[in-house]
């Protein structure tokens, strides 16, 4: 089955083109939203992965938000921000988990923000990832029609 993306990514010609991302995005009337809990480091054991490691940790959670996109009927094609929250103050370890979180996007390089918080929910994560998508589900086929009462 293939399916068209309710997404359409907004890019501006005013705004400088440094970010590597569009600068917003819009969804019909009528799509399917999907917000998405922050997707976190953690294995199926729900045990932090990749203690220390950035990079990582963002690998792992990018691999959980794909998943839990899947189980919604969506990809990362259909995701329309993100929300990337990373535990430090310092700009390069921003910058290796968005790098991950870039790279996974591709060119559906959707608005995000990047923020340093002093510290997320579980023990020894480093990364949270957050994002909201939108879907055009197919309708429902209609079922045969009911044979007239004897």
């Amino acid at each position: 089955m293939t399916r068209t993306s309710a997404v359409s990514l907004i890019r501006s010609r005013t705004l400088s083109d440094v970010a590597e991302y569009a600068y917003a995005a819009t969804a019909p009337a009528g799509s399917r939203l999907i917000f998405l809990a922050g997707s976190c480091p953690l294995d199926e054991h729900g045990e932090t992965v990749a203690v220390g490691d950035y990079a990582g940790q963002a690998a792992q959670a990018v691999a959980n938000l794909r998943t839990a996109l899947a189980d919604a009927g969506a990809s990362v094609e259909d995701v329309v921000s993100t929300r990337v929250l990373v535990a430090s103050a310092r700009q390069e370890d921003l910058v290796a988990a968005w790098q991950v979180v870039r790279d996974a996007f591709g060119d559906h390089d959707v608005p995000s923000t990047l923020m340093g918080v002093t510290v997320l929910g579980y023990a020894d994560q480093l990364v949270e990832i957050e994002a909201v998508a939108a879907v055009l589900d197919e309708p429902e086929p209609e079922g045969p029609a009911c044979p007239p009462s004897a």
